[in-house]
């Protein structure tokens, strides 16, 4: 247990800290994963977080916040004074930086913005400007840009004097404005490198080419991506002046953060990423919301029971399958739900396309509600064998209730997007309540009619 124990990525940590000793902690942090890091920072309490960062040079605590997880970087952030916030910040990578003071609350990123030096400010004041799904909104604007008149003798020159700065920015192109500063070209650094020096860049670079608009939407620029192998694209405003790159991993890795959102809020985490190292407060309180919200709507379904108290006191069997019915129904509009969201974020479907989904949703409605109806209904005859009127109400109320699951399952979204809310925000709570209101009123109905 000891060597185990030993093992554990905090305990180096926590040891740095407690002997404020930075060089110790820094070879400490160096000797470790990302992963490692961010469980490690977890597992401090909030003097211990609060005192890594100030142990380290604000370059190094740069380096460490871009490793962890936006929330988390951003409760190590918050905690500092926005003197000591800023000098981290400043340190960052353009998106990286953004990415952080956008998990902030408004002021205390404000505060920190005040403290950074003027033009970094400015430059994360105009990210923060876009929309995080956007093409603005992931880019970097770490570039190398020149006018077409500039010989490649000077351009090389010129990144040879300030490698310091450019060695930062992962230089693989070099972009060609024209005079008015309007995106012309492209010129590979193997092409610079290799050309005479008296070459004008107008000469070597590849002209038109592929951009994105700072206001394209993630989507799109991934399907850029998927036409294209750039590593980069570059990015214009409406001028058509080049204002950043977007890289294909971070548009990658921002599909993929849209997912794992997504997915938490088909689980109920709706206030943004939560993490169990968050003040227990606020973790409650992030959840408390959205289950009250669930609490009514589950009321609301569940009242329709009240107006059968004389069905289910004379079938009271029909207690053990209308969870049954609902739970299933559920499911299937669930996944419906879920193609619709994923054909949405692809572009496959648009909300003007629901004629579409619904005879498609219908079809497959028609086949698993009976296939499934079918079954619960032997089930029910298996189980209750002097009574076959129960198993034909069982089954038709799963049947018809699953073609109702799936057909609302691929609308609702179409019709949240329509109406601009996030469908994976809204859709499951609406699904749940409307199958629970629809299985309860089948089965007691159709019981009511057949069985009293």
């Amino acid at each position: 247990m000891p060597e185990l124990r030993a093992q554990e990525p905090w305990i180096g940590i926590e040891a740095a800290i407690k002997h404020r000793d930075s060089r110790e902690l820094s070879d400490c942090l160096d000797a470790l994963s990302p992963a490692d890091i961010a469980r490690g920072i977890s597992r401090l309490g909030a003097e211990d977080q609060e005192r890594l960062l100030t142990l380290l040079e604000p370059e190094d605590a740069a380096d460490l916040i871009e490793e962890l997880p936006d929330s988390q970087a951003a409760d190590l952030i918050e905690d500092l004074p926005a003197s000591q916030a800023a000098a981290i910040v400043d340190e960052m990578e353009s998106d990286e930086r953004v990415d952080v003071l956008a998990e902030l609350d408004h002021s205390d990123a404000e505060a920190i913005l005040r403290e950074m030096k003027p033009e970094e400010a400015q430059d994360a004041r105009a990210l923060l400007s876009h929309p995080p799904d956007t093409a603005g909104g992931i880019m970097e604007t770490e570039f190398v840009v020149y006018p077409q008149s500039r010989r490649a003798a000077d351009v090389l020159k010129d990144l040879r004097e300030n490698i310091e700065l450019f060695s930062d920015y992962d230089v693989q192109y070099v972009y060609v404005a024209s005079e008015a500063g309007t995106l012309v070209g492209v010129v590979r650094v193997r092409d610079l490198v290799l050309s005479r020096g008296d070459a004008h860049l107008q000469s070597i670079m590849i002209a038109n080419p592929v951009y994105v608009n700072a206001d394209q939407s993630l989507d799109e620029v991934i399907q850029v991506f998927d036409r294209y192998p750039f590593v980069g694209l570059p990015v214009t405003n409406t001028e058509g002046k080049m204002v950043g790159i977007v890289r294909r991993g971070d548009a990658e890795e921002a599909v993929g953060e849209r997912h794992e959102r997504s997915l938490m809020r088909f689980g109920g985490i709706v206030a943004g990423e939560e993490l169990r190292s968050m003040n227990l407060l606020s973790h409650s309180s992030r959840r408390l919301g959205w289950l009250c919200l669930n609490m009514v709507l589950s009321l609301t379904a569940a009242s329709v029971v009240l107006g059968y108290e004389a069905t289910i006191q004379e079938v009271f069997v029909l207690v053990f399958f209308m969870p049954v019915i609902c739970n299933m129904s559920g499911c299937s509009g669930n996944q419906a739900v879920a193609v619709s969201i994923r054909e949405l974020s692809l572009g496959l479907i648009k909300p003007q396309d629901f004629l579409l989904v619904l005879s498609q949703e219908i079809k497959i409605g028609i086949i698993n509600g009976v296939v499934l109806g079918t079954l619960l209904g032997c089930v029910a005859m298996f189980l209750w064998p002097a009574n076959p009127a129960l198993a034909l109400v069982i089954g038709c109320a799963f049947s018809l209730n699953t073609l109702i699951a799936v057909s609302l399952g691929g609308l609702i979204p179409l019709l949240l997007r329509a109406l601009k809310v996030d469908p994976a925000l809204a859709a499951p709570p609406m699904l749940t309540t409307v199958t629970d209101m629809c299985g309860f009123f089948l089965v007691l109905t159709l019981a009511t009619l057949v069985l009293l």
